[in-house]
């Protein structure tokens, strides 16, 4: 008799651990090559239009995924379950990228990046939304101790409240509803597959968008487009991994130590100086984090004394 048909199965994501630490030392690793993105794209801006800087970005991250978008190789990784969010994510991820950098051309690399960090706050209260996590009054103490250092460098009245400030809060709330939906898909979905993903959606999009504004670039462009193409798509794999180990409110506040690398390319680049109230900013982004990471500690420390206590019944 004949044997049954083999059904193609798609191979199925790790799940989720809760491994906070290791979820909060990726974010901060990703942060390096997001920054380093973000001030690549503004030094760009002055010579190409936001939209043909988010195509370059995202033809490059749409190459570098291709090997998992060919199907009949070992590689390929378009099976999903969920592939409706899959395409919102993308959406999300390519909304946030073309908008900020729309915003860097009329704001400082160091302000835009300030105000983009409310993301956080957004990513707090959707994650009560659409995980159901519980985020307790410290950890809103500790995340609002942050938006207060974020609001310290931006000090209300100055140029960072032109109204082009909208972009990177708008920005900011597109990659909130990004994180939150790679935290909705990370137990169920592989890495390559979000990723691939987010690649061909965003591709698709902006290269519709990519003919109206066309600048030939120069090899210089070029490069530098290149170069915002790999450390971006480095950064997003390494937050889709964070993401598998830690909840969205725990990891969120860390995404603030972008705006040290920022800084430090800001200034060996444009030359711009952090003045006091950055750093005065800075200190509290900092104590946020470390607060956040602290109650972690203690929070987890109490579920192994709890788990390693005898049943009543035993």
């Amino acid at each position: 008799m004949p044997l049954p048909e083999k059904k193609s199965v798609a191979p199925k994501a790790p799940a989720r651990t809760d491994r906070p630490f290791k979820g909060i030392a990726l974010i901060l690793l990703s942060t390096v090559f997001l920054g380093t993105s973000d001030v690549t794209a503004k030094y760009l801006s002055s010579t190409l239009p936001s939209i043909e800087i988010a195509w370059i970005r995202f033809l490059v991250f749409a190459l570098i995924m291709t090997p998992a978008m060919l199907p009949g190789t070992p590689l390929f990784a378009m099976q999903s379950r969920r592939p409706g969010l899959h395409v919102l994510r993308g959406a999300a991820l390519l909304g946030s990228s073309l908008i900020f950098i729309t915003g860097l051309g009329f704001l400082p690399i160091a302000e835009a990046s300030a105000t983009s960090f409310v993301s956080p706050l957004f990513v707090t209260a959707l994650s009560i939304a659409f995980l159901g996590e519980k985020v307790g009054l410290r950890r809103w103490i500790a995340t609002g101790v942050g938006l207060a250092g974020v609001f310290v460098i931006l000090r209300p009245g100055t140029s960072a409240f032109h109204p082009a400030a909208f972009f990177p809060i708008a920005s900011a709330l597109a990659w909130a509803a990004t994180l939150i939906m790679t935290r909705m898909m990370s137990g169920s979905e592989r890495s390559v597959t979000v990723m691939a993903y987010s690649a061909i959606t965003g591709a698709a999009i902006v290269s519709a968008l990519v003919p109206f504004v066309w600048v030939t670039p120069t090899w210089h462009d070029i490069l530098f487009g290149l170069l915002i193409g790999i450390a971006s798509t480095a950064g997003q794999w390494i937050v889709v991994l964070a993401f598998r180990y830690g909840d969205a409110s725990v990891l969120a506040p860390f995404s603030y130590t972008q705006l040290l690398w920022v800084s430090i390319l800001g200034f060996l680049i444009f030359g711009e100086v952090p003045d006091r109230w950055t750093i005065l900013g800075a200190a509290f982004i900092v104590a946020s984090g470390l607060y956040t990471a602290h109650r972690e500690r203690i929070r987890r420390s109490q579920l192994l004394a709890v788990a390693g206590e005898p049943a009543p019944n035993a």
